[in-house]
């Protein structure tokens, strides 16, 4: 599929193909926009504005400090927080350094977390003081040798900040109690780092960037592995994807983004924070997205020009009393991601702020973005639109053929952005990558005559919470382990808030088995958007002739 018919969709100005040698690396992105938008805003946090240069002048510190532990050059360091400033600084110590960065999910149980941070090597941590808990009941089993500490106040001046966190500590006991001796506070590491020199690590375009972890269908999770090229490239095609609206913000606005995903998203990783880098942006760092009463309050004291999320928070924030706090005119561009736009949300939104919500498609495995609509449409296409500048886009069959015109197929995706492989599983890799360079999706779509998309199915059983990956093996095989249960089967049944939700069907072996037991079990053992929401009991599960559990069966009522 050479002839790229999708060319004939694009708007005037977004080019066929971007350079991806613009920058050989995350670092070198970074370090331009330190040097060309040193007194710009870089990032908005609870009030406070923290600019390039200050991002700069941390960050050299921390990767100083990071350097002074013996890291070397390829060793991982696993970030486990929420949208606060020490997130985009750690990030860039950590590439500075010659590191490579593993994003972790905050609201993870010991035994998720567990379990990525051995799979990924990862020699350190940085962690919000939140969270210590969860890593103190699992870092014995793990490599970490280093852990930093980070507290929601750390980077919002002495006085406001230990206001902060007295409140965050004390009033609201939101950091649970914790042990994990020598563990160095961030503020601290940043002082003793100003003290040290980094030794410029040389970054190749091919060097590993980031460890995206992505659900496992084997039930285990796996590490996406994006090199330094492919994130550059998704930046850099997402900025010429936005060019046609973004460069209507008038020249003496800062382009504003918010960033409400949450930064360990590939999303809100590189749409979010990289692209506001690269475009010299101002970041309004949220770090809870649930709080919709704060979200608007915090957008009230801005001007907004480009707004990615997802589907579930575009609903519940143009549904609340107080959407009409913020000033939206300014809004250029609403991205929607993570899992599919639901045309009732898209055409609220649209009547709401004037803008409408071009929907995207992309993977972990994609860094994230692969396709997109027009930033310039107006109306709601039920499409994940065509395939962004450099990427092409392909279905096949289950033998690897292409499927004949207008019929369906899995969606095959060849780019810059395309991650290498997964962390150390040579034989995951080879099952998704196709001869020719292709990466097989698992989601079966359909093309038209224009080079449009439509995802009509799914080939793999995955279920898609709010944009999160949840993959049935894994929750089964927690379940399967739980006292009483002799086996069990997760499938995904629609939800008016979440798009889909998980219904968990389980054949007791105790009789006295509960709901509530099993709901208390899930609660402990997998994080919020992978527990249940229907929970069923039944005498047994339908199967196939050899035994097959049939998931079909246990969607249909």
């Amino acid at each position: 599929m050479t002839d790229r018919i999708w060319l004939n969709s694009y708007p005037e100005g977004v080019p066929a193909d971007i350079d991806v040698t613009q920058y050989p690396s995350l670092v070198a992105l970074m370090e331009d926009s330190f040097k060309r938008y040193a007194k710009r805003t870089a990032y908005s946090f609870m009030g406070k504005d923290i600019t390039y240069a200050q991002t700069d002048s941390l960050s050299q510190a921390f990767a100083a400090y990071l350097q002074g532990l013996g890291l070397a050059k390829g060793d991982r360091v696993a970030v486990m927080m929420p949208n606060v400033p020490q997130y985009p600084v750690a990030v860039a110590a950590i590439l500075r350094a010659g590191l490579i960065l593993v994003n972790v999910n905050p609201l993870y149980t010991p035994r998720e977390l567990e379990h990525q941070l051995k799979d990924s090597g990862a020699k350190a941590i940085i962690i919000l003081e939140n969270f210590a808990t969860t890593l103190e009941k699992c870092i014995a089993a793990t490599p970490v040798k280093h852990v930093v500490l980070c507290a929601l106040g750390d980077q919002l001046g002495l006085l406001k900040g230990s206001l902060v966190n007295y409140m965050v500590r004390n009033v609201k006991k939101m950091v649970p109690p914790f042990s994990l001796p020598g563990a160095v506070r961030f503020n601290e590491a940043v002082a003793r780092g100003t003290k040290g020199t980094v030794k410029r690590a040389e970054i190749k375009p091919d060097d590993v960037a980031v460890l995206q972890y992505t659900g496992g269908t084997t039930g285990v999770s796996k590490g996406a592995v994006l090199l330094h090229r492919n994130v550059v490239a998704n930046v850099l095609q997402s900025e010429a994807w936005n060019q046609p609206v973004m460069k209507l913000v008038p020249a003496n606005e800062q382009p504003t983004s918010v960033c409400a995903i949450p930064l360990y998203h590939i999303f809100a990783f590189t749409v979010g924070m990289m692209l506001s880098m690269r475009t010299g942006g101002k970041l309004i760092l949220l770090p809870n997205a649930r709080d919709f009463a704060a979200v608007l309050k915090e957008l009230s004291k801005h001007k907004i020009h480009s707004f990615p999320a997802v589907n579930t928070l575009f609903n519940a924030l143009a549904n609340h009393p107080d959407f009409k706090t913020v000033d939206w005119s300014h809004l250029k561009v609403s991205v929607g991601g993570g899992s599919a736009v639901q045309s009732s949300v898209a055409k609220l939104w649209f009547e709401k702020t004037g803008c409408p919500i071009c929907e995207g498609y992309g993977l972990s495995e994609t860094s994230p973005s692969a396709s997109c609509n027009s930033v310039m449409a107006k109306e709601y296409t039920g499409t994940i639109g065509v395939p962004l500048p450099g990427t092409y886009m392909k279905l096949l069959d289950d033998d690897g053929n292409l499927v004949a015109a207008g019929q369906s197929g899995e969606i095959a995706i060849k780019g810059p952005q395309v991650m290498a492989g997964y962390w150390q599983r040579p034989d995951e890799t080879a099952k998704v990558m196709t001869a020719d360079g292709y990466f097989k999706t698992g989601d079966i779509g359909v093309m038209d005559e224009r080079g449009f998309f439509k995802i009509v199915d799914r080939k793999k059983d995955m279920i898609l919470v709010s944009g999160f990956n949840v993959f049935p093996t894994e929750l089964e095989d927690v379940v399967a382990q739980l006292d009483g249960v002799m086996e069990c089967a997760c499938v995904g049944v629609p939800d008016a808030k979440t798009g889909e939700g998980v219904k968990l069907v389980i054949v007791k072996k105790n009789p006295d088995l509960t709901e509530a037991q099993v709901r208390a079990y899930c609660k402990e053992n997998l994080t919020g958007y992978k527990q249940p929401k229907v929970v069923e009991f039944r005498a047994e599960l339908p199967k196939t002739p050899v035994g097959k559990i049939l998931r079909r069966e246990l969607r249909e009522k």
